[in-house]
């Protein structure tokens, strides 16, 4: 028997520069969708970034329980996009992706338009006012856009690519999102009196012009005869591929599996769905929860890093906050192929486990002062065990799925991804931010970052005390 070949190793900045190669040589209807995918990133990133401070600082600026308010309008429109992608997510199936992205920037257009153009409107009342109003209506237009926008991006990569380019159209996807998030770092230019001084407001009138500009762009690029060129390109790819294969055979088999759901009863259906959800699976139900509390240091770049640093820490760097709270997307683009690369061939559960730790552990730097360098620290270090653990995470619910059932796990996987938005601004993100760190009066953000650290580590713990159970019988390469 001869010896397999040994795989090559992968070439990480090989990994970090492919997106960008590919996506020069992307066909025209794939342009159409990645130039707004990314100005859409840095608009959605952008604005978030902000939104808790506009809120607490201005909407809700002088009342008591402001950032607690502000946190909780700020998970409407974190928590509401997921729950808006799960029953809007078929629009672009039914009236097809180019209609669908075109009424999904037109919506969000709308919603910054009323966002935008609140402030200039009424003026700050409180909780319920005039002013809280129209710019919680502004939220819910663009969680609507959003939940119509984000499957109809991926449904188009995969509508307009033949299936060996597909890899390819999603990779570039997640490069230009992470770009996209990236570009609000620089967004103190026009914030910053120093500079074009336009203030928070003025900066989100900036980010509501370039929605319009991505509804052009996806117009004007995205033709309905380019996209129908791409449709047909691609379906005959898929036709090419599919020769010499029992495509009879197949039309049967589904044909016998829909006449059989289609005998069940309602409450046998019912059943059925109860006893074999992904959840009743003991070790996949462990795995997915035990994420959650790791997956908390997420939401602070939006619910707490950006109004922790500005009012935390003098000089540049809370004066610039836009530069720490936005540096997460950078390192991930650049950490994660590399350390993929790197880490491939490592056994999957211990990786989750040396990730979960990695990433929670700074968080004790920022228990220790608010010092620049501990800042920077943190946010490394902390993207070092993302890139390390987060590329897993789908994985490892693919790989746990039974036979024939991997996209049902890997749907449900996203479940805490969702409890996360939910609970963190529920439950204490707001309190502690008003208790450790507010606007004005005494401020120990040391205690508070001690407390998210050890909330943090609660994950890596559970992974590696239920290790023998959870990782027994479980594949192990990465």
């Amino acid at each position: 028997m001869s010896e397999a070949p040994k795989e090559k190793p992968k070439n990480p900045f090989k990994e970090i520069a492919q997106p960008f190669i590919d996506l020069i040589h992307a066909p025209r209807a794939l342009w159409g969708i990645n130039l707004a995918y990314l100005l859409e990133g840095m608009v959605y990133f952008g604005m978030l970034g902000y939104l808790a401070m506009h809120f607490s600082d201005f909407i809700f600026g002088g009342m008591e329980g402001a950032d607690v308010y502000s946190h909780n309008m700020v998970m409407v429109l974190t928590a509401g996009i997921t729950i808006a992608m799960f029953f809007l997510g078929f629009v672009a199936d039914k009236y097809g992706v180019r209609r669908a992205l075109l009424a999904a920037f037109t919506i969000m257009l709308g919603g910054r338009i009323l966002i935008s153009a609140a402030p200039l409107v009424f003026s700050p009342d409180g909780l319920w006012s005039p002013l809280h109003l129209m710019t919680m209506g502004g939220i819910l237009l663009v969680v609507v856009g959003y939940g119509m926008y984000q499957p109809a991006a991926y449904a188009g990569v995969r509508k307009y690519t033949s299936p060996q380019a597909a890899a390819m159209g999603f990779a570039m996807l997640y490069a230009l999102m992470n770009l996209g998030g990236y570009i609000p770092s620089f967004a103190f230019l026009l914030r910053d009196d120093d500079y074009l001084g336009l203030g928070i407001q003025g900066v989100f009138w900036v980010y509501t012009t370039f929605t319009l500009v991505a509804l052009l762009a996806t117009f004007l690029i995205l033709t309905k005869k380019t996209e129908a060129a791409a449709i047909a390109h691609a379906k005959a790819s898929r036709e090419k591929e599919a020769e010499g294969k029992d495509e009879e055979a197949k039309e049967k088999l589904k044909d016998a599996e829909k006449k059989k759901a289609e005998e069940r009863g309602f409450f046998e259906k019912l059943i059925h769905w109860v006893t074999h959800h992904p959840l009743t699976d003991l070790k996949f139900s462990f795995f997915i929860f035990a994420l959650i509390p790791v997956q908390t240091l997420f939401t602070y770049n939006w619910f707490i890093l950006p109004q922790y640093v500005n009012r935390a820490y003098t000089g540049w760097v809370g004066e610039y906050f836009e530069l720490a709270a936005n540096f997460n997307p950078l390192l991930i683009f650049i950490f994660v192929p590399i350390v993929t690369a790197l880490t491939y061939k490592r056994r999957v559960y211990n990786m989750m486990i040396w990730g979960t730790f990695i990433m929670a552990t700074p968080a004790f730097l920022l228990a220790l002062g608010t010092n620049w360098m501990l800042l920077l620290g943190y946010l490394v270090i902390m993207t070092v065990g993302e890139a390390m653990w987060q590329p897993r995470f789908l994985q490892f619910a693919a790989q746990i799925a039974p036979e024939g059932r991997t996209g049902e796990y890997m749907g449900v996987a996203q479940l805490p991804w969702f409890l996360t938005k939910m609970l963190v601004p529920l439950i204490y993100s707001g309190r502690m931010m008003e208790h450790f760190c507010p606007a004005e009066g005494t401020r120990d953000p040391e205690t508070m970052w001690f407390w998210f650290a050890c909330i943090a580590m609660i994950s890596p713990l559970l992974l590696l005390v239920f290790k023998p159970w959870a990782g027994k019988d479980f594949k192990e390469s990465a």
